[in-house]
């Protein structure tokens, strides 16, 4: 069994992020578990306040279902052309203190996909992704690429719709956990 977490970087609750790691997780295939988590709870990141009261609860929980999971599979919108402000706001909240990150990062595959309503899907923010990833010390899985463009007409009350997309996600997601399975 490959155990990968998908993460969201939207908090909407119609996010075309959310929707698309649930449908992700549908078409996994077997012996893939697609667990999805949620960046709710993760206050602003301030170092005075880590100082103070150290890492939140939230927080410890995120990094607690990423030590069990065997790769990352990260759902980024695109807001201006980079990543979301509540996404890279997580990472520095997970990559604190600086000496866990080996612990929590080194080596675990990543993956990202994302949706956005616009004509060129995620492109940017997924290039925006990559010296954070390479910062963290990830492997960073580029075996295949998903960029969702257009995601009005590709969801439908949350609910994947192209099957065209659809198949591209069960190749993308079952391209990455047999990449994890290699690695064992």
């Amino acid at each position: 069994m490959v155990r990968i977490l998908g993460i969201s970087g939207s908090l909407r609750a119609g996010s075309f992020n959310t929707a698309l790691l649930h449908a992700a997780r549908d078409v996994a295939g077997e012996g893939i578990e697609l667990e999805i988590a949620t960046l709710h709870g993760i206050p602003l990141y301030d170092g005075d306040a880590e100082a103070a009261d150290g890492i939140p609860a939230a927080v410890e929980a995120l990094k607690a279902q990423i030590r069990a999971a065997d790769g990352l599979l990260l759902s980024t919108p695109e807001y201006n052309n980079g990543i979301p402000g509540v996404f890279k706001n997580a990472i520095d909240w997970l990559s604190r203190p600086a000496s866990g990150i080996g612990e929590l990062f080194g080596g675990r595959p990543v993956a990202l996909i994302g949706a956005s309503a616009g004509g060129f899907g995620t492109v940017l923010s997924q290039a925006a992704w990559l010296p954070v990833l390479h910062t963290l010390g990830v492997d960073h899985w580029s075996g295949a690429r998903l960029l969702v463009s257009r995601a009005g007409q590709t969801f439908a009350d949350g609910v994947l719709v192209d099957e065209k997309v659809r198949q591209q996600l069960a190749a993308f997601v079952q391209g990455f956990a047999a990449d994890i399975a290699a690695r064992r």
